[in-house]
């Protein structure tokens, strides 16, 4: 391990276990300060190399599993659930500015930083929770571009699960050539969605005073309990437990200078990037309700719940022939970008609870093949219903996991004998607390509901 690595980790003086070299190695091994910062130059360059870690991140907050909520809530409430949309965006972005700033400051990412702080039993119990939540994130990735295969090429769904593997040694020999290769896919990747959904906006041609008075909020989104429903839905599955792991960890990838300073510089640049980059996951996210809602609301078709369903039925009611393929194709990025990201959360969590020496192929194919048995085994006996059925459930358990990583971040930021002069200040260790509870009441509720069949 580095030497800057080790006094990154040590820098809060007793506040971190001093632990063995072969447990305060750095996140991401050798990715780790792996991409040059620039000491001096325009403030351009100098943020340049800090973008792309908030790009791969905002992957998680546009894929398969939240397409379907915000299919439904358009088709059902036109543009009423976007101020939802807009305020769980508002809320991931202060949390993943606090996953930054604990990796910049502390040199951990979150699944050590807990190895570091509790003990022995109760992190076993984190790492089996998270574990569980990345492969139930990784399924919601794998359903997704499975349908997208069969809508596609009309490949069936168990192939298309089966297909998805090959995403597993898609990341390893893109981190080959250097983590920077990876972040380049992951846009690539990113600036589809956009265009095929810029596409479908156009197409749709929605008025603009609907979306600008969606993004107000109104009181039906809490007296309707199906919009409600809907609502705590929405926020269920934009804020991703995986994502607030994987950015602690791949923020340490630039090359800062680990000083105070340096630090500080680093923490601003990063929590930009990612701002920027979740206000693209707000367009797409909100550009998927506003095309439910312009094509399907508008037209009396407001029981479409289904992405099978919104593909059938786009082109016919657009009477664009390539509507509902560049839908697809959005679908598709969106699943092989989700596979990617979420297979490197899968490696950060098992390397930081575990530390367990596997070789990466191996540690990436034992993650996607727990996702993917489940997809083959339950189309094999239910059909393309039941993957449907195992799309809901999988962000239920996402639900279920958000506060094993949610409260200890807070924690850890919001603690002086951690973070130094880094501590985050009053005011946002208030705000990121009421974030944190709405979050876990409303997801406490969504759960609740799906397994007593409220909210429809």
């Amino acid at each position: 391990m580095s030497g800057d690595v080790a006094g990154a980790v040590q820098a809060n003086g007793a506040a971190w276990r001093v632990l063995p070299d072969r447990e305060t190695r750095p996140s991401l091994g050798s990715m780790n300060a792996s991409v040059p910062v620039p000491k001096t130059g325009l403030w351009l360059r100098r943020f340049l190399a800090f973008v792309g870690p908030g790009y791969m991140v905002s992957v998680g907050y546009m894929d398969p599993g939240n397409w379907a909520t915000d299919i439904a809530g358009g088709s059902k409430f036109g543009y009423t659930l976007l101020s939802v949309i807009l305020l769980s965006n508002l809320m991931a972005i202060v949390l993943q500015a606090l996953a930054a700033r604990l990796g910049i400051v502390t040199g951990r990412d979150l699944a050590q930083a807990c190895r570091d702080h509790y003990s022995r039993p109760v992190n076993i119990m984190l790492w089996l929770a998270c574990e569980l939540a990345i492969i139930a994130c990784d399924l919601a990735e794998v359903i997704g571009t499975a349908i997208a295969l069969n809508l596609l090429f009309g490949i069936p769904l168990i192939w298309g699960a089966i297909i998805t593997a090959v995403d597993v040694f898609l990341v390893l020999m893109l981190m080959q050539r250097g983590f920077r290769a990876l972040e380049a896919f992951v846009i690539a990747l990113l600036v589809v969605i956009f265009s095929c959904f810029v596409i479908q906006i156009v197409l749709a041609a929605p008025a603009v005073k609907d979306i600008v008075g969606g993004f107000l909020p109104q009181a039906s989104v809490v007296s309707n309990p199906e919009a409600l429903y809907l609502a705590i839905g929405i926020i269920g599955a934009t804020v991703m437990p995986h994502n607030l792991y994987l950015h602690s960890s791949i923020v340490q990838t630039r090359a800062y200078e680990r000083t105070d300073e340096g630090k500080r510089a680093a923490i601003r640049w990063a929590v930009t990037d990612s701002t920027i980059a979740l206000m693209l996951a707000l367009f797409v996210n909100a550009a998927i309700l506003i095309m439910a809602a312009a094509v399907f609301y508008n037209n009396g078709r407001t029981d479409v719940e289904e992405i099978g369903q919104a593909y059938q039925l786009l082109s016919p009611m657009l009477g664009v022939g390539i509507a509902s393929t560049v839908f697809a194709i959005a679908l598709l990025a969106s699943g092989v970008n989700s596979t990617v990201t979420a297979t490197l959360a899968g490696q950060i969590v098992m390397e930081g609870f575990l530390h367990l020496r596997i070789p990466d192929w191996a540690r990436r194919l034992i993650t996607r093949g727990l996702a993917i048995l489940p997809v083959v085994a339950v189309t094999a006996v239910y059909g393309d219903r039941g993957t449907n059925d195992l799309l809901v459930l999988s962000q239920v358990v996402l639900s279920m996991q958000l506060p094993f990583a949610i409260i200890p971040l807070v924690r850890f930021v919001s603690d002086r004998r951690k973070m130094g002069v880094f501590v985050t200040p009053t005011w946002l260790t208030a705000l990121s607390w009421v974030i944190a509870s709405v979050i876990l009441v409303l997801d406490i509720k969504l759960v609740l509901d799906t397994f007593t069949g409220a909210g429809g």
